[in-house]
């Protein structure tokens, strides 16, 4: 098996002929010509018996397949010697975030939805080899990243969460759990682990209920809690310009529900930590989701290249200093060479 660490290179291999047509032309036919223009044969043998035009062929075709093997050297070629199986063992995760309206409250710096966004890139700098997914939820929940192991590809589903992308208001944190179930692979044997970050302001009554599912299929739940417990209202879009309001003309106001969080987590055997400046409850997760069972992941197999320019950059060497070395003044040949020269007479 071949490969090329240049291919480029290659592309002007088609150039090669127009050369050596070109040499041809001049050379054999245009000098020819100009040849029999001057003098006669008998003549040209007078005025340069030492002259062989079979020679300077050869230079030619020595120059030419010097040029050619050059290029091949520098497309780098490059033999598979022999394949390798890389196993990759890991965790599967599933992160879900709550982008509900609450999300946008200020009273974590720039906004409790930035702020868990910068936690779950920070989380994702510190995974080796899991596979990770991503849920965004409110009043419902959908999958924004299927499992994966490309990260970056993660992070960039994880830029655009916003509150509008969830067009059903309000918080379902049993929605955010039972989607997350549904997002794990169901042929994988690795450990299997939920990092639910909300402010824990649910809607529903089936939060507990939807975690005990989870404990049966063996998920763990772990909850990051984003939000101030004494309160604060809740801006309307992102410019934050009002504050959202109840029928009675109220400003509602949004604090952090850290009970059902912390009985979420406590039912399926997670921990809870409260999102801080430090990000120590990111190292508390981490740690805790690196101590589950880690299974085969994915299978790749490699094939070892060895590269192979270096033969052919020496032949293409040895054919300059051929060109270099050989004059086109007459002599005798070997046997293999004669029949260029033997030519001659008839020019």
């Amino acid at each position: 098996m071949i490969r090329w660490g240049h291919p480029p290179f290659l592309y002007f291999l088609i150039l090669i002929p127009v050369l050596a047509a070109f040499l041809y032309w001049t050379k054999v036919r245009q000098g020819r010509r100009l040849r029999e223009a001057f003098a006669s044969s008998a003549i040209m043998l007078q005025i340069a018996p030492h002259l062989s035009l079979s020679r300077q062929r050869i230079k030619d075709g020595l120059l030419v397949l010097a040029l050619t093997l050059g290029l091949i050297a520098l497309a780098d070629p490059q033999v598979g010697t022999r394949m390798e199986e890389i196993k990759r063992e890991g965790i599967d995760l599933v992160v879900a975030v709550d982008v509900s309206n609450s999300m946008l409250a200020k009273d974590i710096a720039p906004s409790r939805l930035e702020k868990s966004k910068h936690e779950v890139r920070t989380l994702l700098d510190m995974l080796q080899g899991d596979r990770v997914a991503l849920v965004a939820f409110a009043g419902k929940a959908v999958v924004e990243c299927p499992l994966t192991m490309d990260y970056g590809a993660a992070e960039i589903f994880l830029d655009v969460l916003d509150p509008g992308m969830v067009s059903f208001p309000g918080t379902s944190v049993s929605a955010a759990i039972r989607t997350s179930l549904t997002a794990f692979g169901e042929d994988s044997r690795a450990g299997k682990a939920i990092v639910l970050i909300t402010d824990g302001e649910t809607h529903d009554d089936e939060a507990l209920t939807a975690a005990q599912e989870a404990k049966e299929k063996g998920v763990i739940i772990h909850t990051v809690g984003v939000g101030s417990l004494q309160g604060v209202p809740i801006p309307i879009g992102e410019a934050g310009g009002d504050f959202k309001k109840d029928r009675q003309g109220n400003v509602v106001v949004t604090r952090l529900d850290e009970t059902t969080l912390q009985e979420i987590a406590s039912e399926t055997g997670g921990v809870y930590q409260r999102c801080s400046a430090g990000e120590d409850e990111l190292k508390t997760i981490f740690a805790a989701i690196s101590g589950l069972q880690k299974g085969e992941l994915s299978t790749k197999r490699f094939t070892q290249y060895e590269h192979r320019y270096q033969p052919i950059l020496l032949l293409a060497f040895l054919a300059l200093v051929g060109e270099f070395l050989l004059s086109d003044r007459r002599m005798r040949l070997p046997r293999w060479l004669r029949i260029f020269s033997a030519r001659e007479e008839n020019i």
